[in-house]
């Protein structure tokens, strides 16, 4: 049977602790106490060794009534053995752990002292007895007052950091699940493409197919780089190339595409996320859209940038999916919007600042 509780912060030193059990002994040792006298002590010390070991496995306000029982062992026992003293500092001691914060052990060990200077005046305590307690109580409750505050500020701090840490872990696996969405979502969109594309030049155009082929093994070379950049976390995206992959893939669709683009001062990081929205908006256009035209458009607006994405296809749904729920949150990670209009085909606009309001 274990005396304390696994996995407590306070490791072997209560039992270090019960050192001070020793001036308990004193008096009957120095005084050759009668065999009464030593059956009383032991009987005593065995029970406040169930109380001191049993406040650690008891929650309040169980461990208030094993607290209130410890000094009235103390206080009972002063006439007979001034070393009672060390149950009241034993309590004492205990109090800033078990009140919970400091102002409630401060109230407590306060009653605790009036009680002493109580039993001192009407019932005539050995000085020796309560100076002790007094004095040692007062002091050890103080620094464990303080010592408590820490340990709980500490377990607040790990609780934070361990938050912290679990939100940092989920943060990581919705962004390698975002890139990997756009990465494969584009990458097997345009073998697709160009699978069936050479599927449809193989007999009256075999070289054109043969080139269809070729593009096909370098797109699956390159998704595949992607994807182990991806999930190391090495990735970062040009604009300009996501451009020209963007007209290819179009082009490999049968979409016309036109592009325009202007220079925008970028941080690496907007510019990558942009190229991820680039290449998910494109992808759902060659994908979804039965479009026979598509414009790609990039310009700064009032300090702004500002992408839109416009196709004459059949339109969008209400229901926002899986990729452009992605999009919006990669915009709005960038303090930016994104709007949508399916009226005619489908036009998506992606606005965020340049001025460095980047979300953290």
């Amino acid at each position: 049977m274990r005396l304390l509780p696994k996995n407590r912060e306070h490791g072997w030193a209560p039992y270090v602790w019960l050192v001070f059990l020793c001036f308990f002994f004193f008096q009957p040792i120095l005084g050759h106490a009668k065999t009464r006298e030593w059956l009383v002590t032991i009987g005593v010390t065995a029970v406040f060794l169930v109380i001191y070991f049993g406040i650690f496995w008891v929650k309040a306000p169980l461990t208030y009534v094993l607290l209130a029982c410890m000094a009235a062992m103390g206080l009972g026992l002063a006439p007979m053995n001034q070393g009672a003293s060390v149950f009241i500092i034993f309590a004492s001691s205990f109090i800033p752990w078990v009140f919970g914060n400091s102002k409630r052990a401060f109230i407590a060990v306060a009653g605790l002292l009036l009680i002493l200077a109580i039993d001192a005046a009407l019932f005539h305590a050995p000085v020796g007895f309560w100076a002790t307690s007094m004095v040692v109580a007062l002091g050890v409750a103080g620094s464990n007052i303080h010592f408590a505050e820490k340990n709980r500020a500490d377990v607040k701090l790990r609780m934070a950091h361990d938050e912290i840490e679990h939100l940092a872990k989920v943060a990581e696996r919705e962004r390698i699940a975002r890139d990997l969405h756009d990465v494969l979502g584009h990458t097997l969109s345009l073998i697709i493409v160009k699978s069936t594309l050479a599927g449809k030049l193989l007999d009256k155009y075999p070289e054109r197919a043969k080139s269809e082929i070729s593009d096909i093994e370098k797109v699956s070379r390159d998704g595949m780089a992607e994807i182990r950049n991806t999930l190391r976390g090495y990735s970062t995206y040009k604009l300009s190339e996501e451009i020209q992959r963007a007209k290819a893939a179009l082009q490999s669709a049968g979409v016309v595409a036109e592009a325009e683009s202007s220079e925008i001062g970028m941080t690496p990081a907007q510019e990558s996320v942009l190229a991820l929205i680039m290449r998910e908006a494109v992808t759902n256009v060659v994908r979804h859209a039965q479009a026979r035209n598509c414009a790609l458009r990039i310009a700064p607006v009032n300090g702004n940038c500002v992408m839109e994405i416009e196709d004459d296809g059949r339109g969008g749904f209400e229901i926002e999916g899986n990729g452009l729920r992605g999009m919006r949150e990669r915009i709005e990670a960038l303090g930016g919007t994104l709007a949508r209009d399916t009226s005619a085909g489908t036009k998506l606009r992606f606005e965020f600042p340049l001025t460095g309001n980047e979300k953290h």
